[in-house]
């Protein structure tokens, strides 16, 4: 699973469309209303901001990065992949299936 933050709800429809539609990502959910407290360039800020949950594998990381990186907004845009340790085997047989990343 990879998370990353959109200054709106629009930014974020746009990349959780992208990242679906080419298969880099089975599901993204999409969760507004996040405040955002962080420290950047020596300053503590917060923003409101959309959090995405993507659903996806190791093997389209590096273009789940590339694909976020090319569309965010930020100087700086958030990347964390986070293993998946366990799950509904059927729910991760269909991430799996869901992406291959061929339509790149």
């Amino acid at each position: 699973m990879v998370l990353t933050t959109c200054p709106n709800p629009e930014a974020a429809g746009l990349l959780a469309t992208r990242l679906v539609e080419s298969r880099l990502a089975a599901c993204v959910n999409v969760i507004g209303g996040v405040r955002s407290v962080y420290r950047w360039q020596g300053r503590v800020e917060q923003d409101d901001e959309v959090l995405l949950l993507i659903k996806s594998s190791e093997k389209v990381l590096a273009a789940v990065r590339r694909l976020i990186q090319e569309l965010s907004d930020y100087e700086l845009p958030e990347v964390l992949a986070v293993p998946v340790k366990d799950g509904s085997s059927a729910y991760l047989d269909w991430l799996l299936e869901s992406v291959d990343g061929e339509d790149l």
